[in-house]
């Protein structure tokens, strides 16, 4: 009987042994990424850029590490949409399992997301959003953009010493902007500069002209901006060029934000000789960034240049898929987050070291100056300020 019964059980035994040799065949789970950006709505070239940069670095080096595939899944804020954000954080863990969190385009929805990584003990990572306080908000951020005050800082020492003595501010009124005008202000008037005059503009659909007026009133040797890049910068310098305040003596200096390299041309001539500092040009002459321009358009086509976020897009995979290779695919959330303290990448910006303390981005900030290359205009660097930290913690 005990014979029957096993002759009996033999199909099923091995149907249960050839559904285990199918799922083994196809190998373990794929590692999921949400990535949190908005991809319509005023920010949408923030998602398309950093999405772009992701793209990029998967086609150069394969969608498989440590024998698991990486699957992307975007999630559109429509943003700044911090409740919107913090929604799809909590979809993309409890229903998608997702291992990490990434993107975050925009300060108020990086920070509107904290939590949930800390609570669901997931890996976030920051390829964009560039307000100081991001990463104190929870232990499982890491940041691989830059920072505001990390960019604004040097822009003032340069131009405290190259005979800039007085400026005018105007910023953006939200995280980014107000650390971009403290740090701005703290540096400029620490090396003897004064401060003419400072304006803090809405984030959304902001209407320069009136702003512009009082700027060209005041009558300054500059005025330094922050605005978010994409359309916001050519609003502002088109409002600068039709109120004439370039004919009256004054200057434009600038975090690399207002010429951001996808809008450069855009902005036309009215862009020419502004100075700013950013960690990332286009122009760039370094082999990993020829090399990761190259991939680019491969990946993207010519219809976008590639600019700052596309770079944090594609250096926040990179982060990504160095946790995985040294975890050997096996994602823990703490041990991930000691794998990218102290973290140290060839970037197409130049070395780049994560901040093993503040888990913020060690790199250079370069001074450029807007000029016309081949017909196009670009960030055209010619001096730097090596090894800059975040400066606001």
């Amino acid at each position: 009987m005990k014979m029957f019964i096993w002759l009996r059980s033999l199909p099923w035994a091995l149907a249960a042994i050839a559904i285990a040799s199918a799922l083994a065949a196809a190998g373990p789970d794929p590692i999921k990424v949400g990535v949190i950006v908005p991809m319509s709505g005023p920010f949408a070239s923030i998602g398309g850029e950093i999405t772009a940069g992701i793209k990029t670095y998967i086609k150069q080096h394969g969608d498989t590490v440590a024998g698991r595939k990486i699957e992307i899944i975007v999630k559109d804020t429509t943003g700044p949409s911090p409740e919107i954000a913090k929604r799809l954080a909590q979809d993309l863990v409890v229903r998608d399992k997702v291992e990490f969190l990434a993107g975050f385009g925009l300060t108020p929805e990086a920070l509107a997301v904290a939590p949930v990584a800390t609570e669901a003990k997931t890996p976030m990572v920051i390829m964009n959003a560039a307000t100081s306080i991001i990463t104190t908000k929870s232990p499982y951020i890491a940041r691989l953009s830059f920072t505001l005050p990390q960019v604004a800082g040097p822009m003032a020492t340069w131009a405290a010493k190259n005979g800039v003595r007085q400026v005018y501010t105007l910023v953006s009124d939200y995280g980014p902007g107000v650390d971009a005008e403290t740090e701005f202000k703290r540096t400029f008037t620490a090396a003897g500069g004064k401060i003419a005059g400072s304006i803090r503009v809405p984030l959304q659909n902001p209407d320069f002209s009136p702003y512009v007026q009082r700027i060209k009133d005041a009558n300054p040797q500059a005025v330094f901006v922050f605005v978010p890049a994409g359309q916001q910068g050519t609003a502002f310098m088109k409002a600068f060029a039709e109120r004439g305040v370039a004919q009256a003596g004054v200057k434009v200096i600038a975090t690399g934000d207002l010429t951001e390299d996808h809008q450069l041309d855009a902005i036309g001539d009215a862009a020419l000789g502004i100075i700013t500092t950013h960690h990332y040009s286009a122009a760039h002459d370094s082999p990993e960034n020829k090399a990761f321009l190259a991939a680019f358009r491969e990946a993207n086509g010519d219809a976008m240049r590639a600019n700052f976020m596309a770079v944090g897009g594609y250096d926040g995979m990179a982060a990504i898929y160095e946790v995985v290779r040294k975890l050997n695919g096996k994602i823990d959330a703490d041990r991930a987050m000691e794998v990218l303290k102290g973290l140290k990448l060839a970037s197409p910006r130049g070395a780049l070291v994560v901040d093993p303390e503040t888990r913020d981005p060690i790199q250079t900030v370069y001074v450029r100056r807007v000029e016309r290359v081949d017909g196009h205009l670009y960030n055209v660097e010619f001096d730097k300020f090596a090894n800059v930290k975040d400066p606001g913690k």
